[in-house]
C-alpha cells in the first residue's frame, strides 16, 4: 500500500497539479498551483451555494462572486472554469443539467459584471464529485455548489 500512495505521491508532484481542494475534498479549487491560481484562492473565494433543486444566487452567493470579479478584473490576462456540482439525489442526467444551470448562473453573473465571456467556461459534474461524503442535509447542502478555478494554460 505504502509503494502504491508513494508512486500516486510522485506522479501528483511530477503533474505540478493537486486533486484536493482548499477544503481537503476531492476535486474543486485551484487545479494547479499556479502563480495565479495560488493568489485567487488567497484573494478571492471560490464557491458558491445553491438551494436544494436551484441554480439561482443567493444573496451571500453573489457577495462572494463580487470577490471573483474584482479579482478578475485586476487580473485581465487569466481565464477560469466554473465547475457545477449537486448532491447525491436525483438521477445522473438531471444532476449533469442543474450542475450546468448551476455554473451557467455563475458565469452569466460574472459577465453581467463585466467580465469577458470568452474569459469563463463550465463545466458540470452533477453528483459525481461530492465534495463532503455522507447522505443528510448537511452533506447535501455542501455538495450543492459551483467552483470557480483559474484555467492551466494550455
Amino acid at each position: 500500500m505504502k509503494k502504491i500512495l508513494s508512486l500516486f505521491c510522485a506522479f501528483a508532484f511530477l503533474a505540478g497539479c493537486s486533486s484536493l481542494d482548499s477544503n481537503g475534498g476531492l476535486f474543486g479549487g485551484a487545479e494547479c498551483e499556479t502563480r495565479e491560481a495560488r493568489d485567487f484562492m488567497a484573494n478571492a473565494e471560490d464557491r458558491v451555494f445553491f438551494a436544494f433543486d436551484s441554480s439561482a444566487l443567493s444573496d451571500n452567493a453573489i457577495e462572494v462572486l463580487q470577490t471573483q470579479v474584482e479579482w478578475l478584473e485586476d487580473n485581465e490576462n487569466v481565464n477560469v472554469i466554473v465547475q457545477g456540482y449537486c448532491d447525491e439525489r436525483g438521477t445522473r442526467e438531471y444532476n449533469l443539467a442543474l450542475g450546468e444551470r448551476r455554473a451557467n448562473a455563475v458565469k452569466q453573473y460574472l459577465i453581467s459584471q463585466g467580465i469577458a465571456a470568452d474569459r469563463i467556461s463550465t463545466i458540470s459534474y452533477g453528483k459525481e464529485r461530492p465534495a463532503v461524503l455522507g447522505s443528510n442535509e448537511a452533506a447535501w447542502a455542501q455538495n450543492r455548489r459551483a467552483v470557480t478555478v483559474v484555467k492551466v494554460a494550455e
